[in-house]
């Protein structure tokens, strides 16, 4: 029974004509929205037929970005202050201003529900691109809500564009999150290292997760199990780990992988803080190679990702003729800095605080 039938006021969804004519919702928002490429013409007939049906139109605010009327890019980030997301938007921003459009920003604030409440205001807004960008987070109860907004949003003829994983129907930048992660794993273990630590955030963010397990995978055969301490996706978060591991014992440890080079920083910090030198008495290394990598003592080996690359790779395929669904990946490279020297270069290991070390 659809809403009409069931006698509802509200004017119909797009999700209301997916479901009468039997489609997905990207299905039918690629039939109304004139873009027929991978959609069978009786699909077509069936999406438009039921839209006819159920009186269905685009939200009406929205009908002016088909027209061309804005021209603001909207850009939704998970964290302003992040070094990662400043450098995605230079990127977009340096991109915006060559086709005369300016950006405007929004911070989800990691939170799955802040970011759809940040996409159904976008849409009021009519602004002619919305470019969200962020790790995905894996159950996330308002996935499928997230994606009826986007795609009444395209409908309406916006356009849409993600730098995270693939995990929405829409065109995507993706970073090689796991392979990064396992070239790092491969240059510490050259390196001599063999006894990791991995601060990682909750498993349901995926890019933690995608770092977290291809480091893993690239440990190859006789390196033992990391041992793996959940923290925040933040410096604080880094900061933390890095005082329970000193309180644990670092005797088992010879570096640290932080999926994140924020994190790296603030697990750097906390080891300064307790009297152990990154470098001398224990490796460290990040993922992402901020400009602040090279800044700290000692500079701070990462895995270099192309952010501003990112930014502008969305903006390219926004803009592109060709509304694209599918991946723009981007690599990364390992970039070995004085942070992790080597094992032949560590002073030697350090007692736990209280008592011998547990066993490796």
């Amino acid at each position: 029974m659809t809403r009409m039938e069931e006698g509802s006021t509200a004017p119909p969804t797009l999700h209301d004509v997916a479901r009468e004519a039997g489609v997905s919702i990207a299905t039918a928002s690629r039939a109304l929205n004139g873009s027929t490429r991978n959609v069978r013409s009786e699909n077509v007939s069936r999406v438009r037929a039921a839209a006819a049906k159920l009186n269905y139109e685009p939200h009406l605010s929205a009908q002016a970005i088909a027209k061309g009327s804005t021209r603001t890019v909207a850009l939704v980030v998970r964290d302003v202050a992040d070094p990662y997301f400043s450098s995605i938007a230079a990127g977009v921003t340096q991109a915006a201003e060559a086709a005369q459009l300016i950006v405007t920003m929004a911070v989800a604030d990691g939170s799955p529900e802040r970011e759809l409440e940040i996409v159904r205001t976008l849409r009021g807004q009519r602004p002619r691109v919305i470019i969200v960008a962020g790790s995905r987070v894996a159950g996330s109860a308002t996935r499928d809500a997230l994606i009826e907004e986007l795609e009444e949003y395209r409908t309406a003829g916006g356009r849409v564009v993600m730098i995270s994983q693939r995990d929405l129907p829409f065109g995507t930048v993706t970073i090689d999150n796991h392979g990064g992660a396992r070239d790092l794993a491969r240059a510490l273990v050259e390196a001599g290292y063999r006894r990791f630590a991995v601060f990682h955030a909750p498993g349901e963010l995926r890019t933690s997760r995608d770092r977290h397990e291809g480091f893993r995978a690239g440990l190859g055969p006789g390196v033992p199990e990391p041992l793996a301490i959940e923290t925040a996706f933040t410096r604080a978060g880094g900061y933390d780990a890095a005082r329970r591991l000193v309180e644990r014992g670092l005797a088992d440890v010879e570096a640290v992988f932080a999926v994140n080079d924020v994190m790296a920083i603030g697990a750097m910090t906390a080891f300064r803080d307790a009297g152990v030198v990154p470098g001398a008495d224990i490796g460290v290394a990040g993922f992402d190679d901020i400009a602040s990598a090279l800044d700290v003592v000692p500079a701070l080996t990462s895995v270099a990702v192309p952010l501003r690359e990112a930014g502008l790779s969305a903006m390219r395929l926004a803009l592109s003729d060709d509304e694209r669904t599918d991946d723009v990946r981007l690599p990364a490279r390992v970039v070995l800095r004085e942070s992790t020297p080597g094992t032949t270069s560590l002073r030697g290991k350090l007692p736990a605080p209280d008592g011998p070390p547990p066993p490796g």
